[in-house]
Parts: structure tokens; sequence; C-alpha cells
């Protein structure tokens, strides 16, 4: 049983390494192509990758999917590629004017604003919470916020990128509840492409040879991190706790950190270091009760089905 166990840890280690890694490559292309063009390519590749889990899904609900349940998977997952095309393109914009590890950090306070958010629609929100989000604006005040008392224009568009990463979260985690997971997956990553290329269209000049030549930072960020990273997270999560998997994939930002030092030479100062410390450690704060629980609790915020 712990084999089991560290075998599937090991799988969401995995998926988090490349989840993290990915934004040293979303900074990478953009050395060649404009942020629209690169997520359009991106998300174009990722709807791809999951094309034959849908084509090859043989599930009873995929079955039995009838006129009105398709009719909300197709609305509700165009839905959660809105949310997507605007949470992805914030988040590329400000790569831009920030580095790979801040940017990852800043995303992943998701982590904490999800269940807050969660608050609305009626899920209940412990102490545990409040701590983690206390700890995540202390974090965010030392990593993001100079001695001026400003925040940086890439901070910003990440910071705001995260609240469109949480409504996604719980936005998939209705949709979840009544449609394959790869077919939402399939049809976001669709929606997301589609948006973004009609945004490059206006704003960029899109070049096949640009493209070629960030082709393989654009395949990391498709193939691998919606694709590979997105299969390896679904199969390793019917078989860990929801909260027990968020810990390890919490990670993903501690592997953008350092890729960012490794291959983008990126540093952080002592006060982003603090506030890098203090922010995983909201991360953790905020999934640990789940996971020392006996039994998951039936409102307990949902985890994403994809990543940046």
């Amino acid at each position: 049983m712990q084999q089991r166990v560290a075998k599937y840890d090991a799988l969401l280690l995995i998926a988090a390494f490349i989840w993290g890694t990915t934004f040293v490559a979303q900074r990478k292309g953009m050395d060649h192509v404009g942020p629209m063009t690169y997520n359009a390519f991106r998300f174009a590749l990722g709807a791809l990758a999951v094309l034959p889990l849908v084509l090859f899904s043989k599930t009873r609900q995929t079955k039995r999917l009838s006129k009105a349940n398709l009719r909300f998977l197709l609305w509700g997952s165009s839905l959660a590629g809105l949310a997507l095309f605007v949470g992805s393109s914030l988040q590329q914009v400000g790569l831009l004017y920030t580095t790979a590890g801040k940017a990852a950090f800043v995303t992943c306070l998701y982590v904490v604003i999800v269940p807050i958010l969660g608050l609305f629609v009626g899920h209940k929100c412990g102490k545990t919470v409040w701590i983690g989000a206390g700890l995540a604006v202390a974090g965010l005040y030392f990593l993001t916020i100079n001695e001026s008392l400003t925040i940086g224009k890439g901070d910003l568009l990440e910071l705001i990128g995260a609240l469109f990463w949480a409504l996604h979260v719980l936005w998939i985690g209705t949709l979840a509840k009544r449609a394959n997971p790869a077919h939402i997956a399939c049809i976001q990553f669709t929606v997301c492409s589609i948006l973004c290329f009609m945004a490059a269209g206006l704003f960029e000049d899109i070049s096949l040879e640009a493209v070629g030549r960030a082709s393989l930072a654009i395949a990391y960020g498709g193939l691998l991190s919606a694709g590979i990273g997105y299969t390896l997270q679904i199969v390793s999560q019917r078989h860990c706790p929801p909260a027990h998997a968020a810990i390890i994939l919490s990670l993903e930002t501690v592997f953008a950190t350092l890729a960012g030092w490794l291959i983008l030479h990126e540093t952080l100062s002592m006060r982003g270091l603090l506030g890098c410390a203090l922010m995983l450690s909201s991360l953790m704060i905020v999934q640990l009760p789940p996971l020392l629980s006996r039994h998951k609790e039936k409102n307990a915020p949902p985890l994403p089905v994809d990543h940046p």
C-alpha cells in the first residue's frame, strides 16, 4: 500500500516539476512571439494532447450523455475556457515584467483564494484558511511590494490573474460533477486557443518563422504542461486525497524559482525569499487540515484540472 502511494506521489511530483518549469518555457517563448501568439499555439497543442483521452473514453458517464448534459458541457466548458483565457493571458503578459519564480508564487495564491471565494457558494472556511490567507498576504507584501510601497506591473497582473485562476477552479469543480474531465479540458483548451488567436490577430504580428523559433517552448507548454501534466494529475488523484495532492502540486512554485535561477539567471533578494517562504507556508497550512482529517469534507474546494 505504501509503495502504491509512493508511486502516485512520484507522478504528482513530476507534474509539479513540469508545471513549475513551464514558467521558464513561457518566458523563453516570448523571446520570439507575443504572449497571445504563444498561448494560442500552446493551448491548441494542449487540446490535441487530451483529444485521444476524449476519443477513447468509454466511461458510463460518456455513454449516457443526454442532450441537456451535452449543452451544459459545451457552454460550461466554453465558460471555463473564457476564464482560462483571461487568467492565462494576464499570466503570460505579466511574465514580460516579472520573474518566473515570482509569477509562480503569486499565481499559486489561487490555493488560498479558492476556499475564501467558496464562502459565497456555501463552502465552509476554517480558521486555518484565514491563517493561511494572512501568511499569503504577508508573503505577497515581501515578494512584490518594494521599499517605496509600490507593486510592479507584472506582479499586479499575476495577482489579478490568480483571482481568475481561482474562479476557474471553482467553476471546474461544478462542471466535473456532470461531465468527463477529459471532455472539459479539450473544449476549454480549444476555446482558450481560439480567443488567443483572435487577440493575437488584433494586437500582434503572427509570424510562422517566429513561431518556428519558439516551437520548443510552445511544445513544452502545450504538450507537457497541458497534456502530460494534466494526465498525471488525473491518474494520481484517483488514488490520492485532494489535500495530499495539492501539497505536492504546490511545489511547482519551488521548481519555477529554481528553474528561473538555473536557466534564466533570475535572483531573489532576502526580502523576496522571505516572501516566498511565507507564501509556501500559507499553501501548506490551507491544505493540511483536510489531509489530517479522517473523512473528506463534502464541501471541500475542488482542485484544478489544468495548470499554467
